[in-house]
Order: C-alpha cells, then structure tokens, then sequence
C-alpha cells in the first residue's frame, strides 16, 4: 500500500521561490570585486535569477543536463548562477580557481562546459586557457559595462548586459528529482581531480539536513557569514539552506582576510560563521591587534580540518562565540557531523566541553557511519578502537563523475572516506588521521592529526604539520615542520619540552624542523604528499 500523499520533487528552483515568496524583504551583502558592498533582498535576486536563466536558454541554448562553469568568489552574481542554472535544468559546475591551471584546463574539458561565469579576479585563468576549452562557446564576466576588463578572451560578455533585457519570469520546469543539480570536482591531491554530480534531491535534503538545530542550526533569525567559497562544495550548502529558511546572508567577495571580515562581521552582524581554521585564525590575530571583540556571533563552524582546542578556547572566551566543528566532504555534498552536545553534557565542566568539541561531533540525520579494521570487520563504538570511518546516506557519492565502471563502496553499500576515526558510545567521531597519513612506528599508529594540534597549542607556533619519515629501525616516526610566529625565539629543545606535557613519550617526534611555509591543496588542507617527498629520507640521511 502506498501513501497518498502529494508526490511533490525536492528541487532547487524552489527554495528560491520560497525565500521571495516568505522572506523577500531579508537582505543579501555582497562585497563585489569591484569594490563596493552591494545589497538587495531575496525579492530582487530571484527576478534577477530569471532574467539569467532566460539568457542561458535564449542566447546560449542551455537546456537539461547541459554544464555551466562558473570561476568566482562568493557574491550575489555567483549567487544567481546557484537557482538560474540548476533551477532550469542544467547543471552548475564550481570551479575551484586555486587548483593549478592544468587541472582547470582538465575538468572544464572533463565537464564539458558550454558556457563559463567568471569573476574579474579569474579572467587572467581563462585567458591563458584560450584555445584549450573546445566545448565553452562563450564567457561571462560577472560585473558591470563600467567595469567590463580588457580582454584576450574573444567571447567574452558581460553579465548585466546578458541579463538587463530579459525577462524578470521563468517558468522553472518539473523534473525527477534525481536528476543532476550541480558538479564539484575533488582538489586531486592524487592524480587528476574527481568530479562528483549532486542532483536536486540531494542538496535539498542536505540543506534540510544542516538547518536541524543540532546541525548548523540555520533559521530566519540568523544572517549567515559563508568564508568558505561557493566553488568548494557548494559552501557547504549554505547557499542552499539559508534561502529555504530565510536567513540573511552575507558575502565575503574577495576578501578573506582578517581585516576584511572583522569590517565584515561589524558592519553586518551576522550570527553564523563558517570557513577553515586558517581563515579564523587570521580573524582572531587581527582582532587582538587591534583591540577589538566580536559581537553577536553565535556559531563559529570550522571544518576542512581540525581546530586546535586553543582556537575553541580564544572564540568562546574572548568573543563569546561557540566554534563548532563540522565535517564532511566533497563526496559527502559535504556536511556528515557536527558537534554540538547532548542534554548530559550541558552538566560538564567547561574543561570537559573544550575536550569534547574537538572532536568532530555526532551525524546528522541522513548519515549514517562505521569504523571496521582492514579486512571490512565492524568495530566497537567505545571511544577506543579506530579504523577506517566509512559513511552512506542520501547526499553520499554512489560514483565519480564519469567513473561509473569503478567500484567505489564496498559489499554493503558503504563509501570508505580514507579518515581513520574512532567513535563513542555518544555517537561522537573523532578524525584520527588519513588513511594515508597515519604514522606506523614499530606496530602502533601515532596520530599526525593530534600531533599537529598539540604543536599549534604553543603560544609561539604559527602552523605545524607532522609527516611520517622513514626509520630504520621503527619503520616510520614523526616528523614536525614548524612555522613560528614573527619574532618568536622557539627551539627544537623548546618545542620538545611543550609536547613532552601534551602527548605520550612515544609519539615525541624525532626531529623538529622551522620552515618559512608549508604546502597546502586548492581546499587549504596540508599538502603531506609534498613533505613526504621533501623530507621522507629525513632521519635516514641524518643517521648515516
């Protein structure tokens, strides 16, 4: 027997209409490459997004499944391009712009994009792609005829006058909600890039899934500070969950700096955050200089990798705000888990909080995970044993992007995310390394993860990363790289003197290394395959 209820699609077109509908008068902020704020309601943006999507279909002939690229920050243009091109059928390609040019020349031809929405900031890229893309007909620059560049690109168009004679309807078509919405690739740490293709029933549930109060806990009273961009997974879906509740949002542009979002967060008051840990670090180092608190923050997430619990402290005692951890991936559309507590632990001591917000939290309706050992063996959930953490649910991958004839999950239906974890009987994960990253010395794992927090708690260390290196005898032990912060008169002895009082003695590493920067992907994360290669004789060459 089958319900009767009104068998109605999860489709993205809607939430749009709904924002306009139920909240058009909430503002989005906007700061533009061209310099100045800009700011309009939910109302205007979705007449402008149905001026866009008349001028794919009628200039460019954009239809069902067809790929849109789009190379831009987060801001209102990029915004539109969200509802316009998915809203209509077709699907939103992100590109990431701080991958290297020659994976940006493999995923716009991998993709297939016809047309491509580009920032000025990102006209440069595409300029010295000219000639490669054979499937993008044309280019639109996301600004104003004022401020339209001199360009190399001989199709380029600008973006209001795409727009300005089109009409402000747009009869959103029906579909299966399975179908294709939008396509981020992977930052290809290993070999090329991997693209993974959301479709509308996914990102729906998946906004649906970070508005839940024990997720991100998104709703019309928030106004919502997305540092994280919208070609890095759909800025954790932000983009998608604030309209469903008619949430202020507000764009950082090309700013990102601490100077840049503490104007930002002061002009504009917004009560979530979300971005990595080097962004909030910058953040918080520029609100000490100059003296200054935040206010109202209620939310600070923090995900792409673990914040120290000196980072948690500084947000919840200086500025009053909770940092919650978040995490998640590209293949994952990408929110799995957060952090936020249970009523038994409102009782805890602000000591046992700190520690427990470490970890990266519970999973959030729809998510559903596991550890097992190498052989596929389930593993108890007692805080203790770890192993690979594996995840399935609605918004999971079943595939990559033209990579169907690959088996990615397992016998059970299960995608191994390449994290080694363990979980609670809480249901709290905690991220003991990558799979790839664990250290193995004499038998016993040694997590670079904790390593790497443990470094960043001393007051004179900027940013560290611990490898592991090769061993004669031990097989692997850890490595530390040190950035110091300026002016800081840190040691080798020194710094082994502070982890000594923070880890086991067996985890110590074995040599200390200062380094003026370390390597990082097109995501921010630590770039370990680099310092593998760089440093993985270390101790072997030492010793002989």
């Amino acid at each position: 027997m089958r319900g009767q209820m009104m068998d109605t699609p999860l489709l993205i077109a809607p939430l749009i209409e709904t924002a306009a509908k139920f909240h058009g008068d909430v503002e989005i902020v906007s700061r533009t490459c061209e310099g100045p704020i800009h700011r309009y309601t939910y109302a205007d943006a979705y007449s402008r997004v149905q001026q866009l999507a008349n001028a794919l279909a009628s200039r460019f002939g954009i239809g069902m499944g067809d790929r849109v690229g789009t190379l831009a920050w987060n801001g209102y243009r990029h915004f539109e391009a969200y509802f316009a091109v998915s809203g209509s059928g077709a699907v939103l390609h992100t590109i990431n712009p701080r991958l290297f040019l020659e994976q940006i020349e493999y995923i716009i031809n991998h993709a297939e994009d016809r047309v491509i929405l580009v920032d000025l900031t990102f006209v440069p890229i595409l300029e010295k792609l000219a000639g490669k893309m054979p499937t993008v007909e044309a280019v639109v620059i996301l600004t104003d005829r004022a401020n339209m560049p001199e360009t190399t690109l001989v199709n380029a168009i600008c973006y209001e006058e795409l727009i300005a004679d089109q009409p402000a309807s747009f009869d959103f078509p029906r579909f299966d909600e399975n179908t294709a919405s939008s396509l981020c690739y992977t930052s290809g740490t290993t070999g090329n890039p991997k693209g993974v293709l959301y479709s509308h029933r996914s990102n729906v549930l998946h906004s649906y899934g970070i508005c839940m109060a024990d997720s991100l806990a998104v709703s019309a009273t928030d106004a919502v500070l997305p540092v994280v961009p919208m070609f890095h997974v759909n800025a954790w879906g932000l983009p998608y969950a604030c309209p469903m509740v008619g949430a202020k949002l507000v764009f950082p542009g090309p700013r990102l700096d601490g100077p840049g979002l503490a104007e930002l967060i002061e002009m504009e008051r917004p009560t979530i955050l979300a971005g990595v840990p080097t962004v909030w670090l910058a953040l918080l180092n520029h609100l000490d200089e100059i003296g200054r608190k935040m206010e109202g923050v209620r939310i600070a997430v923090v995900g792409g990798s673990a914040a120290p619990e000196a980072m948690i402290r500084k947000f919840q005692e200086k500025h009053g705000t909770f940092l919650l951890h978040a995490w998640g991936m590209t293949e994952m559309s990408p929110v799995g888990t957060t952090c936020t507590f249970k009523a038994k632990h409102l009782g805890l001591s602000q000591e046992a909080k700190y520690k427990l917000q470490t970890k990266i939290g519970k999973a959030v309706y729809g998510v559903d995970m596991r550890i097992t050992d190498s052989d596929g063996n389930n593993l108890p959930h007692d805080g203790v044993a770890f192993g690979h953490l594996k995840v399935r649910g609605p918004w999971v991958l079943k595939t990559y992007y033209r990579r169907e004839d690959e088996t990615l999950l397992d016998d059970d239906g299960w995608f191994d995310t390449g994290d080694i974890a363990t979980i609670d009987a809480d249901g709290y994960a905690q991220i003991v390394d990558r799979s790839k990253d664990v250290i193995k010395s004499g038998g016993e794992w040694i997590s670079s993860i904790d390593l790497e927090n443990a470094a960043v708690g001393h007051p004179d260390v900027k940013e560290a990363a611990v490898i592991g290196v090769a061993h004669d005898k031990w097989q692997e032990r850890p490595l530390l790289l040190v950035i110091p912060r300026e002016g800081a008169t840190l040691d080798k002895q020194g710094m082994l003197d502070y982890l000594e009082t923070q880890v086991v003695k067996w985890w110590l590493p074995d040599d200390v290394i200062f380094v003026d920067e370390l390597p990082h992907t097109a995501t921010g994360k630590l770039l370990k395959m680099k310092l593998r290669e760089a440093y993985g004789d270390w101790l072997t060459k030492k010793a002989g």
